[in-house]
């Protein structure tokens, strides 16, 4: 069974569970739109501990599955995955919206157009670093929702109601029937799912072995080697990595939090059913092998 939780998620249970009705997987994407700014009045962004705060208290009637900050990567998870939260608009009869679905995710991303971060003006979401997003893929995919969207892209959508009803994927707020939010008007694209690979590519790094990234029963922490910074290199590259500054020739936790990251990604877009120990430190040969880390 995927993870009721999201891998790398702060859990932040509010406790208002119930099922979903079944049928179609779906994932629906939208934005907090706290401000209305516009590009001659940007406003700062929400603080995202606020959000957070709102959601587990006076929002929880509203709260999403996930809230996400795209900035930094920071998720936080309040109801799991098989129940169904509250952010859609829910009339009486007809079909019940949140509960539409196999699962029905809903990803709240900290976000409004023309928000400032630091001297930095976002009109759109996917202007932003959408830092923690191969994650919130990763772990959709892992239960079942496909890379399509049946009613079309946030820029240009509709709400086709049989199609809701009848198609898995994901549906941008905009999207769903009994709705009429405009959000989340844009949102990051699918990544490339990884390709399993038999050995290292043509110029990239062989795998090292267990024991170069281990000092006994423990990750080596500090070790130098110029394999760990193009390792760091090629996880942000896939979106995975978790570098304030950058990777490094010395390993570090971040490295490792980095590493494991692309574990979950390569596990779920592969259906490989991985587990425990077997998404934890250190790189095992096939995840390494498809890194391609570069060699020197």
């Amino acid at each position: 069974m995927p993870d009721l939780y999201m891998p790398g998620a702060t859990v932040l249970d509010i406790g208002d569970h119930a099922p979903c009705d079944g049928g179609p997987a779906k994932a629906i994407p939208h934005i907090t739109w706290d401000l209305n700014a516009s590009a001659a009045r940007p406003l700062d962004l929400v603080p995202y501990k606020k959000l957070v705060s709102y959601f587990s208290g006076a929002g929880r009637g509203v709260a999403s599955h996930l809230l996400w900050n795209p900035f930094t990567g920071a998720v936080t998870q309040f109801v799991p995955a098989t129940s169904r939260s509250k952010s859609l608009v829910d009339l009486p009869g007809g079909t019940r919206i949140n509960r539409a679905g196999s699962v029905v995710l809903q990803i709240e991303a900290l976000f409004f157009p023309y928000c400032r971060v630091g001297t930095t003006v976002y009109p759109r979401l996917i202007d932003t670093p959408c830092k923690g997003w191969p994650d919130i893929l990763a772990w959709a995919r892992s239960w079942g929702v496909p890379d399509v969207w049946p009613n079309g892209r946030p820029e240009n959508c509709t709400r086709d109601e049989h199609t809701w009803e009848t198609r898995a994927g994901w549906y941008p707020h905009k999207a769903t029937p009994e709705n009429n939010h405009e959000d989340p008007l844009t949102w990051p694209a699918f990544t490339l799912r990884p390709t399993p690979a038999a050995g290292a590519a043509a110029g990239c790094e062989p795998y090292p072995g267990h024991d170069f990234f281990m000092a006994g029963s423990r990750p080596a922490l500090g070790k130098v080697s110029t394999v760990f910074e193009r390792m760091g290199k090629r996880l942000e590259a896939v979106g995975c990595g978790r570098y304030r500054v950058g990777p490094g020739p010395k390993l570090g936790q971040a490295d490792i939090d980095s590493y494991e990251a692309w574990q979950r990604q390569y596990n779920a877009a592969h259906h490989k059913g991985w587990s425990g120990s077997a998404l934890k430190w250190p790189p095992g040969k096939e995840t390494w092998d498809a890194l391609e880390v570069p060699k020197a």
